[in-house]
């Protein structure tokens, strides 16, 4: 056999072995593809979705790295069992752990490994990209507001921004629920609220005063509307919600679920109202109800004061719990 049947013969099997193995390969790839084509499909799938600051393109339908740059949406996030792995915190306070984590979802955080993704209002872009999130999701209201860190957060990983001051926490939990494809989850969390909702407002007596959502802020006083998360969440328990005073107080990046006036014209408002702290330690609700334009109050002189918790000024699954379980000690 000369040299160039050598080479033929030798070319020959080459490529019959090269043929044998694509065949075995495209068997393999088939036999993975029966077990796993659906799941590998369904978990990089993408699709658009509309939030408070625009428009999110590829954002995926199972996220798998969520990083909350909201402290108040974190929450929210935990009730869905949303795959949160880390979240902004704030400094340390009253209302937080020691990382600066709601106290009313801290053990959730803790139970699902949640971690500091940075500590301030402000979002650390790239303490948030080492942390390689494959979504994003933060607040467009309140002191967290991440508009105009959206371009850069984007950059990063799709981003989801939603204000939470106009909307209760029902509704944005079933938003949350479609916009990240856990609605099952979303109607289980607001089922088991509203259920709980009307066993307490059979077991407690509601006084005929409406009820006044006040906080106290030294100088001022701050009144939540009955359109509020609060003011929905006594509403639906049986109270009526006293209207903040006429006129148009001082808001806080035009939240429209509060507003504060002057110490005197909420108490000249509130007259006969009862008075529900929102967000006080009791040292603070009896220092306030102790100046001279509040101690004369029918409510103060015939003890109709109740604190609400110092969880109380953000609403979400946990927090709206603990409020529940305190009306219904106080009135049940």
């Amino acid at each position: 056999m000369n040299g160039r049947q050598v080479r033929t013969r030798f070319k020959g099997a080459a490529l019959a072995v090269a043929g044998l193995l694509a065949l075995t390969a495209c068997g393999d790839t088939a036999a993975k593809g029966a077990g796993t084509g659906e799941s590998d499909k369904a978990a990089s799938a993408t699709r658009s979705v509309e939030h408070d600051a625009g428009t999110a393109e590829k954002v995926p339908a199972r996220p798998q790295r969520i990083v909350s740059v909201s402290v108040t949406m974190t929450g929210h996030l935990l009730a869905l069992d949303a795959p949160v792995i880390a979240s902004q915190a704030t400094p340390p306070s009253v209302i937080t752990d020691k990382q600066g984590f709601f106290t009313q979802w801290s053990d959730a955080a803790a139970e699902n490994s949640v971690k500091v993704a940075y500590q301030g209002f402000e979002p650390d872009v790239e303490k948030v990209l080492a942390l390689k999130p494959d979504l994003i999701i933060g607040a467009s209201s309140g002191a967290e507001n991440a508009e105009k860190f959206y371009d850069k957060l984007s950059v990063v990983a799709p981003t989801l921004l939603y204000r939470h001051d106009d909307v209760s926490w029902q509704d944005l939990t079933a938003r949350l629920g479609k916009d990240l494809g856990l609605e099952k989850r979303a109607t289980e969390v607001v089922a088991a609220h509203e259920k709980r909702v009307g066993e307490v407002k059979a077991a407690i007596t509601v006084p005929k005063q409406s009820a006044a959502l006040v906080r106290d802020n030294q100088s001022a006083m701050t009144v939540f509307t009955p359109e509020s998360a609060q003011g929905r969440l006594l509403t639906s328990l049986g109270f009526t919600v006293l209207e903040p005073p006429a006129g148009k107080g001082r808001t806080q990046g035009g939240r429209s679920d509060f507003a504060e006036f002057s110490q005197e014209k909420v108490a000249d408002t509130a007259k006969d109202s009862s008075l529900l702290f929102v967000s006080h330690t009791p040292e603070e609700i009896a220092a306030a109800t102790a100046r001279p334009v509040w101690k004369e109050l029918p409510a103060v002189e015939d003890k109709r004061v109740y604190d609400l918790g110092l969880d109380t000024f953000r609403l979400d699954y946990y927090s709206a719990g603990n409020l529940i379980d305190k009306i219904e000690k106080a009135f049940g």
